[in-house]
């Protein structure tokens, strides 16, 4: 009769029935109807002992509060959803700083971010269009350590302005002679609440879609 014990236990580990997964209050029922019978049909020379018992009724004591806790993750879980997509609709008209290496070029203007691990004695940008040709190199000089906001006025190498529209950018950095790491970012204006990904996310610009994680500042 142990063993029938033990295997309602193991049941938390991939049980089914008819209706899905059995709850905890289900195993729990069917644990105490088995301890009962096995209680009342003991040897009476050779009666349960107390340890086995208490250790049994430990066992699915742990899977009912497993149940709760699983219950209460989830709720939490779904408040805090909430929260960000409230949190997501307050940020709509302000500008943020996300992971990213586009630029968007509207009236003569876009911006962009670099992040250095260290300071650099000179950082160089490199702009591409759409077809991956490059129309501009920006030098920004020397930078200390940390994170820099540049401006492009679409002004291209040949003189001319670049059309308005998404281009995107890359960075090199160096020290003495060594390379810098540098991490590229996008600005934006937060446009809208993103739908699409299962994270809580926002819609930068009216067409990027950017993890709440992947935000690094707001503007």
């Amino acid at each position: 009769m142990a063993s029938a014990i033990q295997d309602v236990i193991a049941a938390t580990r991939g049980a089914v029935n008819p209706l899905g997964a059995s709850s905890a209050a289900q195993i729990q029922d069917r644990f105490l109807t088995l301890l009962v019978t096995q209680l009342k049909n003991q040897d009476p020379l050779s009666p349960m002992d107390n340890a086995q018992i208490t250790t049994q009724l430990s066992q699915i004591s742990t899977v009912s509060g497993l149940d709760k806790l699983n219950d209460t993750v989830s709720s939490l879980a779904a408040a805090l959803a909430m929260t960000q997509t409230m949190t997501g609709a307050s940020m709509i008209g302000r500008e943020v700083v996300a992971a990213g290496s586009t630029l968007k070029l509207a009236d003569k203007h876009a911006a962009g971010a670099v992040e250095l691990a260290e300071a650099a004695d000179r950082v160089t940008l490199s702009i591409a269009g759409p077809a991956g040709d490059i129309v501009r190199r920006l030098e920004l000089g020397p930078n200390e350590r940390g994170m820099r906001v540049f401006t492009w006025d679409g002004a291209a190498s040949d003189g001319r302005s670049a059309k308005d529209g998404i281009y995107t950018y890359k960075v090199e950095a160096v020290r003495d002679g060594k390379a810098v790491s540098a991490t590229t970012y996008s600005v934006g204006t937060v446009s809208g609440i993103g739908v699409s990904s299962k994270e809580p996310s926002i819609v930068v610009d009216g067409a990027t879609e950017v993890r709440f994680a992947d935000v690094k500042r707001v503007q």
